[in-house]
């Protein structure tokens, strides 16, 4: 049986990360975590202190990072900064407050988007973001666009909100994601677009469970058809 690559892209509040980790979980994939990786190195740079507005030290930074993820016995992805499991370093309220300046740094996103390419080079694994069918694995077998009216995301991101007991108008969420689809799609650099052959996944009247089991479907049409 062989392997292929899962590259899920699409609107903020579709439920898209957690819809990969258990995709991958489901086909013993592995599940490629973006943001774990910009946060081990936000922490990297943190323990060696690291200036971002030094390029050469934040090359030089770079050039010793080395970041992997591994299945655990209950087959989820943990990520590996330079061989050592980092998950309890890289959630720490410090490398909350630095890792977006870190992940907006070009060469910081170019490195990660090679060592993304080298881990997905085997196949076996999923992926989700903005960019990950038209930039990163534009070779993807399988490229899904997920997408919801946004009324159910701002109502699915309010639900959230209030499960960590945090109480926000509806009004707010909407707006908020009004503008992150509107920014997100608008960048210069590796802008929200739906690759050409990507399948629509309108999660609007689906439970999780049945995007999940849409996306295995697609994905195993792919795996046994060839």
């Amino acid at each position: 049986m062989h392997k292929i690559i899962i590259a899920i892209d699409g609107h903020s509040a579709c439920g898209k990360s957690s819809t990969a980790k258990v995709v991958a979980k489901k086909l013993g994939y592995m599940y490629i975590d973006s943001g774990a990786m910009y946060r081990a190195t936000t922490y990297y740079f943190l323990q060696n202190d690291i200036a971002l507005s030094n390029h050469d030290q934040v090359g030089e930074a770079l050039e010793s990072i080395d970041i992997q993820f591994k299945i655990d016995a209950s087959g989820n992805s943990q990520v590996l900064l330079n061989g050592t499991f980092a998950e309890e370093f890289i959630r720490t309220m410090e490398v909350n407050q630095h890792v977006s300046e870190v992940s907006a740094v070009s060469s910081v996103r170019r490195a990660m988007v090679s060592q993304q390419r080298q881990i997905g080079a085997e196949k076996g694994v999923v992926m989700d973001g903005r960019d990950i069918g038209t930039v990163v694995f534009p070779d993807a077998e399988l490229k899904v666009f997920m997408t919801a009216s946004l009324k159910v995301r701002a109502e699915r991101r309010q639900k959230e909100l209030m499960e960590k007991g945090i109480a926000e108008e509806l009004s707010v969420i909407s707006f908020n994601l009004m503008s992150r689809d509107k920014a997100d799609s608008s960048r210069a650099d590796s802008p929200l677009v739906q690759a050409d052959d990507a399948i629509v996944v309108d999660t609007t009247h689906l439970t999780f469970n049945d995007q999940v089991d849409k996306i295995v479907k697609l994905a195993e049409q792919i795996i046994y058809d060839r």
